[in-house]
């Protein structure tokens, strides 16, 4: 019998004691900063020459550790071995999958503050970022076990004369999760344990961003009995591992979450049958946004600049779902992008070590793109702030910047930019303000901030987002009370967190005996 579930909840970092234990968390890691994680194929750590070296975006000649990387022939090996593993798994209750995949969870809340300090150093986050992510996390395993629980249950049939009928779901097999770097506990554990709760079998690729995170997530599994082969780690390049498991005939589905032009690649290879192959591959692609978060002129302005400010510039707007666009009636612009401003402007850079609300960028060459996006507005729009990297102990810092009087067809207002940069767009009404921003091809969250009651009914209808946001910051939804996915080039709306997640992962078979 498991525990009712509840969100996990966050830490108060001004409370003393809670610091000091962070403190004391990131002390522990630094310690183990330089090791190395494995392969790991059907429960055999297997180390190879080639690796990937992950590097602390703040201080990039600080080593965070170094993961092995596989070539194709450990893509074969470890498609066996999910394969091999998936026989006894899938044949295991429901009840035994879901108490191994809570007590997962479990593990990874007794040591929350070092899950989240492997953040601070690996992916730039600061301490409540990363506590969130980490909370996320153990969201996701509570909540998949509960989810499991609940379709093992038969599915409702109607009656009929003469015969007894039944319909049950039951897994399809073993799959392939690719994960992203910028939620790399949370996202890459989400992936991974909802298909394995409802019985498949995976081969889990990281983000080579982050490695030694997802590392420490295999080391929990295996602390929590998890059998071998249910779930392989396999880090490596994504044109050559990322590339051979989708292409692989015996990958029954692929779980991926990143970028529009990488969603659509895999999208395509995935849907691609190769000889040997024996079925469709099921594909989810969760992926970009441009997120619109918009100010009328009913609503209280300086609380719509702090969580317009939150959702912009938290975690260096390194989130798919944040806010990248303010949509403000002309109005109340002036008002609004002052306040805006001068609550950005209080923003101190530096390293997540150390607390800062803005650390650095992911990596060089995300800085480097970001920055030359930066430089290319400036031709199109007025810069307002920031718009420059900051050099901090060789860190990938860039300042929170903001556009304003940018027009909703320019390259800012469309493309994502993985970034802190925020652009301003003046309309006159709120059907103006709809119609920009449904006018991308993304939908994947979206917000208003209004005390009109009518134009937040019509918002609700209107505004075609996956995940809408009244009254409040447009970024961290929660598991099992939000379900998170987008509509249109934002992905297949999956709805991660949701009810009918783990249904993605399995097929119903109906069964009729005449009586």
């Amino acid at each position: 019998m498991l525990p009712p579930f509840v969100t996990e909840p966050y830490s108060d970092f001004t409370d003393a004691s809670a610091a000091s234990r962070y403190r004391t968390a990131l002390a522990t890691v630094e310690r183990e900063l330089g090791k190395e994680a494995p392969l790991v194929i059907g429960g055999d750590h297997v180390t190879t020459k080639a690796s990937i070296v992950s590097v602390d975006p703040s201080r990039p000649a600080t080593i965070v550790g170094k993961a092995s990387s596989a070539d194709r022939d450990h893509v074969d090996s470890a498609i066996d071995a999910a394969w091999g593993a998936f026989r006894d798994w899938s044949r295991r209750t429901a009840a035994e999958r879901a108490g191994m995949i809570h007590r997962v969870g479990d593990l990874i809340a007794e040591r929350s503050y070092e899950f989240a300090a492997w953040q601070t150093y690996e992916a730039g986050k600061n301490w409540a970022e990363a506590e969130a992510d980490v909370a996320e996390a153990i969201d996701f395993c509570r909540y998949y076990a509960h989810q499991a629980l609940r379709l093992a249950e038969p599915v409702p049939v109607e009656a009929h004369p003469g015969e007894t009928n039944e319909s049950w779901l039951q897994p399809i097999g073993a799959g392939v999760v690719i994960p992203p770097w910028n939620f790399p506990l949370a996202i890459l554990v989400g992936m991974t344990v909802g298909p394995v709760a409802a019985g498949n079998t995976v081969v889990l690729k990281p983000a080579s961003n982050t490695p030694l995170v997802g590392w420490g997530f295999m080391q929990v599994l295996a602390e929590a009995g998890m059998p071998d082969g249910v779930v392989n780690y396999l880090p490596g390049a994504g044109s050559v591992v990322g590339d051979a498991l989708v292409d692989h005939p015996m990958t029954r589905f692929v779980n991926f979450t990143g970028s529009k032009e990488v969603g659509l690649r895999i999208a395509e290879r995935s849907a691609q049958v190769t000889e040997g192959q024996r079925w469709l591959k099921r594909s989810y692609m969760e992926m970009g946004g441009k997120d619109a978060l918009i100010v009328d002129d009913t609503c209280d302005l300086e609380a719509a600049a702090v969580d317009v400010v939150r959702s912009a510039f938290g975690f260096q707007g390194q989130k798919c779902s944040a806010c990248s666009r303010l949509i403000v009636f002309a109005s109340v612009h002036d008002r609004l992008v002052d306040n805006v401003v001068s609550v950005a402007s209080q923003l101190s850079v530096g390293r997540p070590v150390d607390n800062h609300p803005i650390g650095p960028v992911i990596s060089a060459s995300q800085r480097a793109s970001i920055l030359a996006e930066i430089e290319s507005g400036k031709d199109h729009a007025p810069l307002v702030m920031g718009g420059r990297a900051i050099e901090n102990d060789g860190g990938y810092y860039i300042e929170p910047t903001i556009f304003d009087g940018v027009e909703p067809s320019a390259r800012l207002a469309q493309h994502e930019i993985f970034g802190p940069v925020l652009s301003v767009i003046t309309v006159a009404d709120f059907d103006e303000a709809l119609d920009v921003a449904n006018g991308t091809e993304f939908g994947l969250t979206g917000g208003l901030y209004s005390n009109d009651e009518q134009r937040l009914e019509r918002a609700k209808r209107e505004f075609h987002v996956g995940n809408l946001y009244l009254n409040r910051k447009i970024t961290g939804a929660l598991v099992g009370v939000q379900p998170f996915g987008g509509f249109n080039m934002s992905g297949s709306n999956a709805k991660a967190g949701g009810p009918d997640y783990l249904r993605l992962f399995m097929e119903m078979k109906s069964i009729t005996r005449r009586i």
